[in-house]
């Protein structure tokens, strides 16, 4: 773009063998190197060619081609090369002229220069390398904008899991205050002053112990009683610091429920650095026992266990593969039954079933039997009963589900730690944890780069990457983080979590046979694959 009157100029020269900057223009653009004399030259000359009165579209002289187009007080100047294709550059020209209105609030040296970086990336959309590139207005404002549907998306969840653990803040500490209302009801003197010092194992000695509430107060036994628990309680918590005596409260208060939103609870305030006492702690197999228990009358559960060690540097030291069909029945009546397989074929596991079962049966007809036809299947167990049992080993690595690349550098004094992740095309994997230990430190990792998400576990000083589904989309994935010098044997052994919905085995359940006849039971059938110790040494 040219000024017509004050002669500044905005230009964006496009060439297929070169391009120029000239520093009286408002924005330039090129795209081949050239000195800068020989830039200055060319520009000076443009004013002296296109004259006055005259809407010529180009002009020539006997090297370059200046192709441009008026904008109000301004010129929109493409200079080329004479063996460029005239067509494709007034279709250039005409594309660009379009872009500028849509950036530029106002077409004048100011407006110009206010949006100059914004005009220069839309620029550089339509142009690449000296060519045109095959691009609509609304194409180069969408790769302008840079709009991420992904990061939409985490914001959204991000956004979600803090107003939850807001409201699951809410309600704890309602029931708190209620829990607290009601304890001291009734209560009077002594107990309501030993009460506010916040000692749920103090509230709870004194709910099993049997207190007066008359006029005369304590008793002269339960206040012995009284005395040698204040006593105690001094004694124990002299050497505590002083942060640890005002976390029982909320320790009582993780007591009121144990369900899967108090465990984010609780993850949540040791991530702000509470204290959680141990007592209070979600056991590590409570997720699994907090699955829906089975509602229709025969349960078919093929689980397998996977424990992989993976070498740092490459290879496999471990692969082993372990896995059970479990039978659970509700109803004694529906336990006369017979229970027909599918395997996928696999030469490489190893069957075996329970020792009350037909061999016989199940290596020619894969059904699955009593040797006694008139005794039943037992019933209200509820890990079930085993009824098939296999097992996989191999060296093929390539049967690994997973893969992990950790490869820490020292800067200066910085590490620089990239880790990155391979996915293999055998599973869809779910609720995927890689727990990487850290050295001491005193603050919380920088972690530059990330697919998924990340929490760092200060008193165990691990970091922890999550991603909740891998599948097609994210076959791979990397994360980079910054801590201070530090070995690269301090970041291992990482440890990997995650389950699938299939397994190696591909073992299915057919049908139930029922051995008094009739139509077959309904029956349902669950399958997962679960590690059982995966871990990159």
């Amino acid at each position: 773009m040219v000024s017509k009157l004050a002669q500044q100029n905005i230009f964006k020269m496009l060439c297929l063998d070169f391009c120029f900057f000239y520093t009286a223009v408002l924005v330039s653009r090129q795209f081949v190197d050239m000195s800068r004399m020989r830039i200055e030259g060319l520009l000076a000359a443009f004013p002296k060619l296109i004259g006055t009165g005259k809407q010529h579209t180009y002009v020539e002289t006997e090297n370059v081609r200046y192709v441009y187009q008026p904008i109000e007080a301004l010129y929109l100047l493409l200079v080329t090369n004479k063996q460029s294709n005239i067509l494709e550059d007034l279709e250039t020209l005409r594309l660009l002229s379009k872009l500028v209105p849509e950036y530029s609030l106002s077409l004048d040296e100011e407006g110009i220069c206010k949006t100059a970086f914004e005009l220069i990336f839309a620029f550089d959309e339509v142009i690449s390398l000296g060519h045109k590139e095959n691009v609509t207005v609304a194409q180069v404002k969408q790769y302008c904008e840079m709009e991420s549907h992904e990061e939409k998306l985490h914001k959204l969840v991000l956004q979600s899991k803090i107003n939850e653990t807001k409201d699951v803040m809410k309600r704890k500490a309602s029931e708190i205050d209620k829990s607290k209302i009601e304890k001291n009801k009734g209560d009077k003197g002594g107990f309501m002053s030993l009460q506010s010092m916040g000692s749920g194992r103090i509230e709870s000695k004194f709910s099993d112990m049997s207190i007066s509430s008359s006029e005369g107060g304590f008793g002269s036994g339960s206040g012995f009683g009284l005395t040698t628990d204040v006593d105690s309680f001094s004694s124990k918590s002299k050497g505590r610091q002083p942060s640890s005596a005002t976390a029982p409260p909320k320790g009582l208060g993780m007591k009121l429920g144990k369900t899967q939103r108090t465990n984010q609870f609780l993850e949540s305030l040791k991530a702000e650095g509470e204290v959680i006492l141990d007592e209070v702690q979600p056991k590590a197999g409570q997720s699994r026992s907090a699955a829906a228990p089975p509602t229709d009358p025969i349960t078919l559960t093929v689980e397998e266990k996977l424990n992989v060690t993976l070498r740092r540097d490459g290879g496999m030291n471990n692969f082993d593969v372990q896995g059970q069909l479990s039978l659970q029945i509700l109803n004694q009546e529906d336990g006369l039954i017979q229970v027909q397989i599918e395997t996928g074929g696999n030469p490489a596991i190893l069957f075996k079933t329970h020792p009350n079962m037909i061999k016989e049966l199940f290596a020619n007809e894969n059904i699955l039997g009593l040797k006694d036809p008139s005794r039943p299947f037992p019933t209200g167990d509820a890990a079930g009963v085993g009824l098939l049992k296999w097992r996989m080993q191999s060296g093929d690595e390539s049967m690994v589900p997973l893969t992990i690349n950790c490869w820490p550098s020292v800067s200066g004094n910085e590490t620089f730690v990239s880790i990155e992740y391979e996915a293999s095309s055998l599973f869809d994997l779910r609720n995927v944890m890689i727990s990487v230990p850290l050295p001491a430190l005193r603050e919380a990792p920088s972690v530059r780069q990330i697919d998924g998400e990340w929490r760092y576990d200060s008193r165990n000083s691990i970091l922890e990457w999550s991603i909740l589904l891998i599948d097609n989309s994210n076959r791979s994935g990397s994360m980079e983080f910054v801590v201070p010098p530090a070995d690269s044997s301090a970041f291992f052994p990482i440890s990997v979590r995650f389950s699938a919905t299939s397994t190696y085995s591909e073992l299915k359940v057919a049908n139930v046979l029922p051995l008094r006849g009739g139509p077959p039971p309904k029956f349902s059938q669950r399958t997962q694959l679960v590690t059982e110790n995966y871990q990159v040494v």
